[in-house]
């Protein structure tokens, strides 16, 4: 079975991923490889961010591997957070506090549409690829939920009347952002 490396720390994303991978591809975490660092986030896209970590593994590693990056895309906002969504407010990268100036930022505002994207960058014997997952969706007006992580207990997909929050982990990966981005990634691996 092939083996990649997942750029994250984030044992939520791990966890998300591994649940839509599982048989297919094995994962190794930052930590089994040995890896301590802060792989660094500076890119001003999230293709920019997704490749940058990918490529940090990649040069100190040597090793097959794939990171991604997310986007909590607001149409009222004009795109905001985007690719500062991790760190909208401020560098802790506090999901309460992410959450409550989104709020804020949209109190009264009835346009509430949002979508969330991921950008997922494999790096395949020095190959670089690109898959991109998308979910539309609207922000709610108060948090609902205590599943997933960041935004989820806000943002409500299209076609659903709970949150990502509230829904199952089986339901939220079969529709969400990264669930998506992970398929098409799957989907070329299988072709190898």
């Amino acid at each position: 079975m092939k083996e990649l490396c997942f750029a994250t720390n984030n044992a939520h994303k791990v966890e998300e991923v591994q649940a839509k991978i599982a048989g297919q591809v094995t994962i190794k975490t930052l930590k089994e490889l040995g890896c301590n660092e802060d792989i660094p986030e500076t890119a001003d896209t999230l293709e920019g961010n997704a490749l940058q970590k990918a490529r940090y593994l990649w040069d100190h590693y040597h090793c097959n591997c794939f990171a991604d990056d997310t986007g909590l895309e607001v149409e009222a906002l004009g795109g905001a957070p985007g690719v500062h969504t991790a760190r909208y407010a401020g560098e802790a990268k506090d999901n309460n506090a992410n959450m409550a100036k989104l709020l804020n930022a949209l109190e009264g505002q009835s346009n509430r549409k949002a979508c969330f994207r991921t950008v997922i960058a494999l790096i395949e014997d020095g190959k670089e690829y690109l898959f991109e997952g998308k979910v539309e969706g609207h922000i709610t007006e108060q948090k609902s939920g205590s599943e997933g992580f960041g935004y989820d207990p806000i943002f409500c997909p299209d076609g659903y009347d709970k949150t990502f929050a509230e829904l199952p982990l089986e339901v939220k990966n079969s529709i969400s952002h990264r669930g998506r981005a992970v398929e098409k990634l799957i989907a070329y691996l299988n072709k190898q």
